[in-house]
């Protein structure tokens, strides 16, 4: 709740960031910037460019849009914004070059719909926490084991959840001996998946088919991380359920499943970048899932378990894989998932009849709601 009841809660919209998913943020945080009740908040647009200065935004939602002829990303105003580093203090202020500190007022709740390290990882969240700033989203230690694919799926695997069969290549092991690495892979069946553990929106993922193919994902893969995970392709369906907070004691609400169906032909073999954000038109989601009533169920319960073996908070985006044989497996889990209104968290939520300007108030009224400090 505000500090001071004669006024609208202020919340700061923090997007961008130094991850190779920048101009995601940035058009998650447009998704936001339109949606965002205006008579029931203050707004207050934060960017972070991506050499990492913390900059007043412009508040065009227009110029932040991700289109095939638009990357957009945050520029360096000259208006650096300065936090604050002291605990109970809620205050930000901006310089601006060549001018005196300005103060720009409390803030309420800090929405971040930072995407990748810096910022989903759980580093933004801990500075937050040292402040007792309120904030929308998963605390440190769920956002630090979601962003990890292979923390992740210890964390599941530990809870007595279903994960698919993967190994990890860290750096050390690469640099040490990159053919015994590679020799370790040969425990999984081809095509696998190799992904950056610490990156998502599907930047720099692979599907490799055949071990010659391997070297060459696993050095893209460590373009954006250099801890790789390798994944063993999994024969069935890639399944999604949004899961929201639950209200005091509540448990965790899942969404209708999803299923995104990457059209044949079109020049995708899986949900890779282009498909997600740049061509609507080799995709196509269906909600509710054609899934029997027994696997939607389960794959409810699972996202729902999942939720809460990561204690997250906020929204999280679950993906499994119901196997041909009717199994379902836990796949990942997205603590700050895409947020524009196409993206797959808000599109199941939509079909599930919560819109996504209400999703957006649920998501801050959550956070407003929260104590601070270790809960």
């Amino acid at each position: 709740m505000s500090s001071h009841p004669n006024r609208k809660p202020r919340v700061a919209v923090v997007f961008g960031g130094r991850s190779s998913e920048h101009a995601v943020s940035c058009a998650t945080a447009a998704g936001v910037l339109r949606a965002i009740d205006r008579d029931a908040y203050d707004v207050l647009p934060v960017g972070i460019t991506r050499d990492g200065a913390w900059v007043l935004a412009s508040d065009d939602p227009d110029r932040l849009a991700l289109t095939p002829t638009q990357t957009p990303q945050v520029e360096d105003t000259g208006s650096e914004v300065v936090l604050p580093t002291r605990a109970g203090e809620s205050t930000l202020s901006v310089h601006r070059t060549g001018e005196a500190l300005e103060t720009l007022g409390e803030v309420d709740v800090v929405f971040p719909l930072l995407h990748g390290p810096y910022g989903e990882d759980g580093t933004l969240q801990g500075m937050l926490e040292l402040t007792d700033m309120r904030y929308v989203g998963s605390g440190v230690l769920a956002s630090a084991a979601g962003m990890d694919k292979h923390y992740m799926k210890v964390v599941f695997a530990g809870a007595g959840l279903p994960v698919g069969p993967y190994t990890v290549i860290t750096d050390r092991q690469w640099r040490r001996d990159k053919a015994a690495a590679m020799d370790a892979v040969e425990s999984l069946h081809f095509p696998v998946f190799v992904k950056p553990c610490r990156a998502g929106s599907s930047m720099g993922v692979s599907k490799v088919e055949r071990s010659d193919q391997l070297e060459g994902a696993i050095e893209a893969a460590r373009e954006h991380d250099l801890k790789v995970i390798v994944e063993q392709g999994v024969s069935g369906r890639e399944i999604e359920c949004s899961v929201l907070e639950g209200r005091g004691l509540d448990a965790p609400r899942t969404s209708l499943p999803g299923e995104i169906v990457v059209e044949s032909g079109r020049g995708h073999d899986f949900y890779d970048f282009e498909a997600k954000y740049l061509d609507d038109s080799s995709v196509r989601l269906s909600c509710p899932a054609d899934l029997p009533q027994a696997e939607a169920a389960e794959v409810r319960r699972l996202a729902a378990a999942a939720f809460e073996a990561l204690a997250c908070e906020g929204p999280a985006r679950v993906d499994c894989f119901v196997t041909d044989g009717g199994t379902v497996l836990i796949n990942e889990i997205n603590t700050m998932p895409g947020f524009t209104p196409t993206s797959m968290y808000p599109r199941m939520w939509a079909e599930s009849g919560v819109s996504y300007p209400e999703l957006v108030d649920e998501l801050i009224q959550l956070a407003l709601e929260r104590p601070v400090g270790l809960r």
